[in-house]
């Protein structure tokens, strides 16, 4: 199974039947948890297209977290993808963010990090984590997930 197959096989089965602030503080505070457990020097955040509904930076994040975390989640956002998906999908087709494709770099990241949270077909927030490579920030996401809505 290749990377995109993957990516897109966790979209499809890791879907909420509900989700509020109480679920976004649920998820943000295992995903905490299993950070500090890692010893993560991560930024986790969680939102809606209008609304941050957790937030949290731990030791050894810094301020460029919080806008990778931001950039990646309006990603997630926009093309209702993981920013890892998007990404892997940019680079088979040898494109990035870039202004001719109407997204300014500074407010959009293609990086494995953002995990659209949907209610079926509709996507109503983003979780994303930021500060470890890629495919890591990525990888957290998903694990919580799995055991959250299992």
């Amino acid at each position: 199974m290749s990377l995109l197959d993957t990516l897109e096989k966790q979209e499809k089965q890791l879907v909420f039947k509900t989700f509020d602030e109480i679920t976004a503080l649920e998820v943000g505070q295992a995903l905490v948890k299993q950070a500090l457990a890692e010893k993560a020097p991560v930024v986790i955040d969680i939102r809606t297209p209008d609304r941050t509904l957790f937030h949290a930076a731990l030791p050894g994040s810094s301020p460029d977290n919080d806008h990778w975390a931001r950039r990646k989640s309006n990603v997630a956002l926009r093309f209702h993808k993981a920013s890892m998906r998007i990404g892997e999908l940019n680079r088979s087709k040898d494109r990035g963010v870039t202004p001719d494709l109407g997204l300014d770099p500074l407010d959009y990241a293609d990086h494995g990090g953002s995990f659209p949270v949907r209610l079926g077909s509709l996507v109503v927030a983003a979780i994303t984590v930021s500060g470890l490579k890629s495919q890591e920030d990525h990888d957290m996401i998903v694990k919580i997930l799995e055991d959250y809505l299992a």
